[in-house]
């Protein structure tokens, strides 16, 4: 089985995040404040390594997570 590396939250976050929604706008979206959503952003750089939420992105769709 495939270990998923984003936990659902994150994913949620990510998926938002390709669709070039800003912080404020996924804040909104999943009723969640900004703060929370830079934390979920940067606990996926964190597991992925990364130093930008670029390249957590194109490291997320290499990985099969995140699809365009």
């Amino acid at each position: 089985m495939n270990k998923k590396i984003l936990t659902k939250r994150e994913k949620e976050v990510f998926d938002l995040l390709i669709l070039n929604k800003t912080t404020n706008e996924i804040a909104k979206s999943l009723n969640i404040s900004e703060k929370t959503v830079r934390n979920h952003i940067s606990n996926a750089m964190q597991k992925l390594s990364v130093s930008g939420r670029a390249q957590a992105v194109v490291e997320l769709i290499k990985l099969g997570e995140l699809t365009l």
